[in-house]
């Protein structure tokens, strides 16, 4: 039988079908932090008050989260008043219809490898699945189409502000982080972008644990 929960997650991802709802949240999830309606508005060549609907539609429906800054900076008196911003809510949204239990599948096979210390087993096991990518000459690319949505954080460091193991990585950090690092390191063999790129445990609140480091090329000079 259908839960409560399974109808409201199909609610949530039926907002989705308006092509310009859509086409919002996307704007709202490849942006680099949180954006605001005129951000969307551009992006999507509409008017404010057309995007700021779309906007509070997802925002209802659990797939947006808003908060409030100034984007000018500037606080105290005239600083005006803080704008209303957009970002991907931290809540999933999975729908299976019959219903089928792989999230709880995957909470008891991550509980017996933590039981049985199989960590290594794990991460060889993710690091040969992560070999298998084609290769790929932009890691920004690579791991976009992975869904860990990675940002650049400067020149040589890429964030990825989505963990696709969310849920499981806050229940087996341990077991779930090194897989996970363990897989993107061979998504970068794989691809073969391991010489450019280093993959390193970097956990923060807010993104996924592993961060991506650009390896420095020594010059001639300190070569020799």
């Amino acid at each position: 039988m259908t839960s409560p929960d399974d109808l409201r997650d199909l609610d949530a991802l039926a907002s989705l079908t308006d092509p310009v709802r859509r086409r919002a949240y996307q704007a709202i999830a490849d942006a680099a932090g949180p954006a605001g309606r005129d951000d969307v508005a551009e992006a999507l060549g509409i008017g404010r008050t057309l995007a700021a609907f779309h906007l509070d539609k997802l925002v209802a429906a659990g797939l947006l989260a808003v908060s409030y800054a100034r984007r000018s900076g500037k606080t105290g008196p005239g600083a005006g008043r803080p704008a209303k911003l957009y970002q991907v809510a931290a809540a999933e949204h999975a729908v299976s219809v019959p219903p089928r239990a792989y999230r709880g599948a995957a909470e008891l096979l991550a509980e017996a490898l933590e039981e049985a210390g199989a960590e290594e087993t794990l991460n060889r096991v993710a690091q040969r699945h992560g070999r298998r990518t084609p290769a790929c000459a932009d890691a920004t690319a690579l791991l976009t189409g992975q869904g860990y949505g990675p940002v650049a954080a400067g020149p040589d460091r890429i964030e990825l502000r989505n963990c696709p193991f969310h849920r499981l990585a806050e229940q087996f950090p341990p077991v779930i982080c090194g897989m996970n690092l363990a897989m993107i390191s061979g998504l970068l063999d794989g691809a073969g972008l391991d010489g450019e790129w280093t993959a390193r445990m970097d956990a923060a609140p807010g993104r996924c644990c592993v961060t991506l480091s650009k390896n420095l090329r020594e010059s001639p000079q300190e070569a020799v």
